[in-house]
């Protein structure tokens, strides 16, 4: 068995273990040039190459355990900092923080490493919905989706309670502990984690300031297409039928953003899908427990 019983230990991960890289390239927005990071998991020369995107307020860091497990399983795994969070550059016009832009974004990602063939796609929140962007595009190399708590109908109320959680968080702490015990708070319906899971999200999700303190590693102006007057309901479904390729579709048993009904809708149409409800999480479940990890490695199999 691949995976173990209980959750990895960041100081496990070990180079000589699985090939671990970081890079970064320049991707273009309009009268902006600006740094898109990564993190490259695993065989350079794999057939088989998995890129994972997180959600809105995240970065790629989430998915250290996942992609451990995926790489460990012949993948190569890619998890990028979309624009304006981890490592990545911030946009100079934050009206850019959309969908069309994290979409060129991630297609540029894959020009830069030279990624000929089909690819794997996971997707949590907003990284769902770029997928969803990418995999109904005609030619798309995409060639399996996993989407984490995330759908082609998104309800204004959660969207609006996002965005208020932005406007809200302070933009310094005093110390990393002060940061991690907000996280615990906003970010609850991730569902129940270890003390060392919570420091492992902590850890990526604050930056040291030369003067003192931790900020959130995001740029606030993330949160400008949720200011109030512009939010409302979403429908992607024209992007959901487009997609032919099968869908794994992961759903937080108390999810607000991905209703029961738009995940019953997302099975009757579009591509082949593959449902799986998560207890115990809302949005979104973290794919950091071994047995959510699981869930994933056996619906991609070996890397073959």
């Amino acid at each position: 068995m691949l995976l173990r019983s209980r959750p990895l230990r960041l100081d496990e991960l070990s180079e000589a273990d699985v090939p671990f890289r970081t890079g970064h390239f320049l991707a273009y927005a309009p009268k902006d040039f600006h740094r898109i990071a990564y993190v490259d998991w695993g065989d350079l020369e794999s057939r088989r190459v998995v890129i994972c995107v997180h959600g809105l307020s995240r970065q790629g860091r989430d998915f250290d355990p996942l992609a451990y497990a995926l790489a460990k399983m012949g993948y190569r795994v890619i998890c990028p900092d979309l624009p304006g969070r981890g490592l990545s550059g911030w946009l100079r016009d934050p009206e850019l923080y959309a969908l069309p832009q994290y979409a060129a974004d991630m297609a540029a990602l894959t020009a830069h490493l030279n990624l000929k063939g089909e690819i794997d796609w996971i997707g949590t929140s907003l990284g769902g919905l770029t997928g969803m962007v990418l995999a109904s595009a005609q030619d798309t190399p995409i060639r399996r989706l996993v989407i984490n708590d995330i759908g082609p109908f998104l309800p204004w109320a959660p969207i609006r309670h996002i965005g208020d959680r932005l406007r809200d968080a302070p933009r310094l702490h005093h110390n990393l502990a002060s940061g991690e015990s907000r996280l615990r708070i906003v970010l609850g319906a991730f569902g129940p984690l270890t003390d060392e899971q919570w420091r492992h999200i902590a850890i990526h999700s604050f930056f040291p300031e030369p003067t003192g303190g931790w900020r959130p590693h995001y740029d606030p102006g993330i949160g400008q297409a949720f200011r109030p007057g512009r939010v409302y309901s979403v429908s992607m479904w024209r992007d959901w039928d487009a997609i032919t390729c099968p869908v794994l579709l992961l759903r937080g048993v108390e999810s607000d953003l991905l209703l029961r009904e738009t995940a019953d809708e997302m099975t009757r149409r579009g591509p082949r899908t593959y449902r799986v409800e998560i207890p115990g999480c809302g949005h979104a479940p973290a794919l950091l427990d071994p047995d959510q990890i699981r869930i994933v490695t056996d619906w991609m199999g070996p890397a073959v």
